[in-house]
């Protein structure tokens, strides 16, 4: 791989320029896949299963337990996703959103049977 800047030739796994001075070390040889930075993925949802995305927000407003069952819901379609598409992540918002799910379908369920069996 070649410089853009100078033409220097690179290892073709090379981030930077070896021959570039600059501000931070060279210049850019190639970009890097922002998906696969676990850091920005910790702060944008990028990469990720929208599902997962869905079912991690879903579990978190279960607690007040009438989104549960869509939490639960989208969970599992979340694992779906991320088991076919192998580069998307959200693998532990999926499960969140199905253990918040289903420990507050739980309550749901006991709700609608003593509203109806009144």
């Amino acid at each position: 791989m070649y410089c853009p800047k100078c033409g220097t030739p690179n290892n073709d796994n090379a981030f930077r320029c070896i021959n570039c001075s600059g501000i931070i070390q060279g210049s850019p040889v190639q970009s890097e896949d922002i998906t696969q930075n676990a850091g920005f993925r910790m702060l944008m949802p990028i990469g990720r299963s929208v599902f997962a995305l869905i079912a991690g927000y879903l579990g978190l407003f279960s607690l007040i337990v009438f989104p549960a069952p869509f939490a639960f819901i989208f969970g599992i379609i979340g694992l779906i996703d991320i088991k076919r598409n192998p580069k998307k992540h959200g693998l532990g918002r999926a499960i969140f959103g199905i253990i918040m799910g289903a420990i507050f379908s739980i309550p749901l369920v006991i709700l609608i049977l003593l509203y109806f069996l009144k």
